[in-house]
């Protein structure tokens, strides 16, 4: 639908809708630029202060994916009209406790009516315009990175089916309401040459829009990736969430399964990831450095893989 819309003509939109990155990059002097984005969605915890922290952690994401610093944000909030206004406090304390821990300043927001509840925000940071990390830098011989095991999707469908437990589900509530802050501070060290945050389109969408974009082919070796616990007996059980089924239909033209893997195995990397954690395309004699501060600072990353001259497919397990 956006490749119908005309495409803007201002020169200081650095990064717009038509990059297909995670957030809006706009030039305001020849040293500064704000980095936008929005984010919003109905519960997938129960617990109202976490469903706000875990919001809060995904809107966030976006800015850390551009390697920007979170300013202000601005909340939405859809919201049943005779609901318990003491489980939307919650909901926005939830919230306001991960942006303050963002250094990140609420400045308003606005709200609606609803049968569904709905939160999110729309989240405003500064970058500076020569140091944005888009999604289409990668190059042949650099090292993939990811910052956070996956399996988000399957695990909180399996939830709202009563198939698991809250205590079950708290290694991916921990890892959700994780903010991407301190990987994204650290990669300006490095030479950097992609990123993006892996959220609804699952480990292989967002890898196909980073191949794509920088014309390289991704190669990933699926026993480096790791999953969350219980991630796999949720997919073997079918707590299948139906955006996993679409991102696979979307994705798996682009995609050579070389590996011999599971149905459960192969399914999570098609799953839909909630503040999921960040893809970095960085120069390999970089990469173990960048791994060892990332791990000392308690981030679950590992080196997945790396980029080739780009063919097809465009994208290998």
């Amino acid at each position: 639908m956006l490749g119908k819309l005309p495409r803007g003509d201002n020169p200081n939109v650095l990064v717009g809708y038509d990059k297909a990155d995670d957030a809006g990059v706009y030039q305001l002097t020849d040293d500064l630029a704000i980095v936008q984005t929005v984010d919003f969605f109905p519960p997938i915890v129960d617990d109202p202060f976490t469903f706000g922290q875990i919001a809060a952690a995904n809107a966030l994401s976006d800015i850390y994916a551009m390697g920007g610093r979170a300013l202000s944000a601005l909340t939405l909030v859809a919201y049943p009209e005779n609901g318990d206004p003491s489980v939307l406090e919650q909901i926005m304390l939830g919230g306001l406790d991960k942006m303050n821990e963002a250094g990140c300043a609420i400045v308003g927001g606005h709200s609606v009516s609803d049968t569904e509840i709905k939160f999110g925000y729309a989240v405003t940071g500064s970058i500076s315009p020569k140091k944005v990390f888009i999604n289409a830098g990668a190059r042949a011989g650099d090292t993939l990175i990811l910052t956070k095991r996956l399996g988000t999707g399957v695990l909180t469908t399996a939830l709202k089916k009563e198939a698991i437990s809250e205590a079950e589900l708290a290694p991916a509530v921990d890892s959700m309401r994780a903010l991407n802050k301190k990987a994204a501070e650290i990669l300006g060290r490095f030479r950097t040459h992609a990123v993006t945050d892996i959220t609804g389109f699952g480990l292989l969408g967002h890898a196909r829009e980073m191949a794509v974009g920088s014309g390289v082919t991704l190669e990933i070796e699926s026993w480096a990736v790791e999953f969350l616990p219980g991630a796999l007996d949720a997919a073997k059980a079918g707590h299948i969430p139906g955006g996993l089924k679409r991102n696979r239909e979307f994705v798996e033209g682009c995609v050579e399964m070389r590996a011999k893997l599971p149905p459960e195995n192969e399914a999570l990397f098609y799953d839909p990831q909630t503040s999921g954690g960040l893809l970095i395309a960085i120069d390999a004699a970089d990469s173990r450095p960048l791994l060892v501060i990332l791990r000392d600072l308690g981030v679950p990353a590992a080196m997945i893989g790396l980029a080739e001259e780009g063919s097809k497919p465009i994208v290998v397990v």
